[in-house]
């Protein structure tokens, strides 16, 4: 019985899903596409200053060992022969900076997050030195200035660390995305370790040429960048290395398995959901909100506020494909401040309870301008406010206001989309952790108008690199061709409320973003001046002040 399970199963794909908030790994079936096992940690975020976001890069690197090792470990409960993974992909959050030592193997400082706000002084003055009539940086990488972007992290890095600069100067820096950062230790680090990056993943870092495909000598220059700490960039596809099994990870039978795929986590979801024709869209619900058009092989630039991004290419000499992206920095990020910092939900998965409570924000609005606001706005001054509140307020309307802000962020960036497509998408397709949740789901729907269909299998971005890995060269046990891709089973939302309803709820909306914005007049984040607590915005007490009213702990601020 066992071994004619064994027998049916086939080649298996393994896919490291390395997010903002947890890590994972996952297995699938080759031939079905069908999730056979998976396991998750979550990853620790430290705010060690107002606006800066880091997380541990060792502990990153722990934490995908550590889901290795527990899912083969329930393949083996499964009765599944871990022998059959045949390649491994590698999905992760993007932008997020990490400087190490190629001799040692250690980082030099903690991998500064996507999300970190330290650099807007470093922004502004860079700003200043763009023509006009000439921003080759928006024209080569498709991208703002913005701080979300890696080249200005890394330009922090080399200005504040002095154990960077040290190794800069002494030839043993290396720089990475996370992507980078695990391939190279899963490759065997300081023993022979793959130093690369894939296109995707390179187009976000401000210093990536997306017409030629490769570094820009003039944007490193600008940056101040050494070219020398990059690494290769490579096709999304294709073999980079085979894992060499570290100590700390028990699953041998994974060594020698070939690391062949590496996409974004954006990226990811595009070719896990299949959007492969230009036009196709989807929208994932993470830590943030991405929504990315496929725009074919041609680089389509916004008028609205969105980026141009390196959708994929999926093989040494496959065509390059491109895609719009609108980019909302705080969209699951807002459950989870709500639990870690107001203490208003245990668990991520109440929230849905509590909104289900009462079934309305009652003319309360969220607007989660931690970091800012990203596309359309790109407006760092702006930071967070709940505002529209009375006396009958309470924390269940709160996490109601909390889920419409992520629809209704999403329904900006979809109207950008729409505006710079020229023809408006007929339905949304979703995926990411917050699809779970139904209330989401149908609230999205009656705020865009129009269906919202998500795939029964939400774990698309894993899937998405486990379908890169193995259709590599080398690989092939996965087939991309249109006739053998599975078809996936969808739950439909239909818009539940009528239209004039649904614009009335969105302008109002508008209005609290607008009041989000110029909280932040004076002193950068960048310093780290204990004066900063005089410049926090007043949306922050207005919360404080709630805080106590609706029963919850209060809140201790530390400078």
């Amino acid at each position: 019985m066992a071994a004619s399970k064994k027998a049916v199963l086939g080649p298996l794909v393994g896919a490291v899903d390395q997010g903002t908030s947890s890590t994972r790994f996952l297995v699938f079936n080759s031939k079905t596409a069908e999730l056979l096992s998976h396991h998750q940690v979550e990853i620790k975020q430290e705010f060690p200053r107002e606006g800066w976001v880091e997380q541990d890069p060792k502990e990153i690197l722990h934490s995908v060992y550590e889901c290795i090792e527990k899912t083969c470990e329930k393949l083996g409960q499964l009765n599944i022969d871990i022998s059959n993974i045949k390649a491994i992909g590698v999905s992760n959050q993007r932008e997020t900076t990490v400087v190490w030592d190629k001799i040692t193997g250690e980082p030099l400082y903690n991998a500064v997050v996507w999300l970190d706000l330290r650099t807007q002084s470093t922004v502004e003055s860079l700003s200043k030195r763009i023509p006009g009539n000439n921003n080759f940086v928006k024209s080569k990488t498709g991208l703002p200035l913005s701080t979300y972007f890696s080249a200005v992290k890394l330009r922090w890095l080399l200005d504040n660390v002095r154990k960077v600069q040290k190794a800069v100067e002494e030839k043993r820096a290396l720089f990475g995305t996370i992507d980078s950062w695990l391939i190279w230790s899963l490759t065997g680090g300081v023993n022979g370790g793959v130093h690369c990056t894939d296109v995707t993943n390179a187009s976000r870092t401000m210093l990536f040429n997306i017409h030629s495909l490769e570094w820009d000598k003039q944007l490193c220059e600008f940056f101040g960048i050494p070219m020398e700490i990059l690494p290769n960039v490579r096709s999304s596809s294709e073999i980079y290395g085979l894992m060499k099994i570290s100590h700390s990870l028990k699953a041998g039978a994974l060594e020698g398995v070939p690391i062949s795929g590496c996409l974004g986590d954006q990226s990811a979801a595009l070719v896990g959901q299949m959007c492969f024709q230009i036009g196709q869209a989807k929208n994932t619900y993470g830590t943030g909100c991405f929504l990315l058009c496929n725009t074919g092989h041609k680089c389509v630039f916004s008028d609205h506020g969105l980026l141009t991004t390196v959708a994929y290419k999926l093989g040494r000499d496959k065509p390059v494909y491109y895609a719009l992206e609108g980019s909302v920095a705080i969209a699951g990020a807002v459950i989870r401040w709500l639990r870690d910092n107001l203490g208003i939900i245990k668990t991520s998965e109440e929230i849905e309870k509590l909104a289900k409570e009462v079934g309305t924000s009652y003319g309360c609005y969220f607007v989660p301008a931690f970091s800012g606001l990203y596309a359309p706005y790109w407006e760092p001054s702006a930071r967070g406010i709940i505002c529209g509140l009375t006396q009958f307020t309470n924390k269940c309307h709160i996490a109601f206001a909390a889920l419409e802000a992520v629809c209704f962020q999403t329904r900006e960036i979809l109207d950008a989309m729409n505006r710079d497509c020229g023809i408006p998408l007929s339905h949304l397709q979703v995926d990411g952790g917050m699809t779970s949740n139904k209330i989401l789901m149908q609230l999205q729907a009656d705020i865009l108008y129009i269906p919202v269909v998500k795939p029964s299998m939400p774990e698309t971005t894993a899937l998405g690199a486990a379908m890169a890995a193995g259709a590599a060269e080398g690989v092939g046990v996965w087939s991309l061709e249109p006739e053998d891709l599975s078809a996936v089973t969808m739950e439909r939302f239909e818009p539940q409320i009528n239209a004039e309803e649904s614009e009335i709820r969105y302008s109002t909306w508008k209005k609290a973003v607008m009041k989000s914005m110029g909280w932040v007049t004076t002193q950068s984040p960048e310093s780290g001046d204990p004066s900063i607590f005089c410049s926090l915005p007043l949306g922050f007490f207005i919360v404080s002040s709630m805080v106590m009213l609706i029963g919850a702990r209060y809140i201790s601020v530390i400078p």
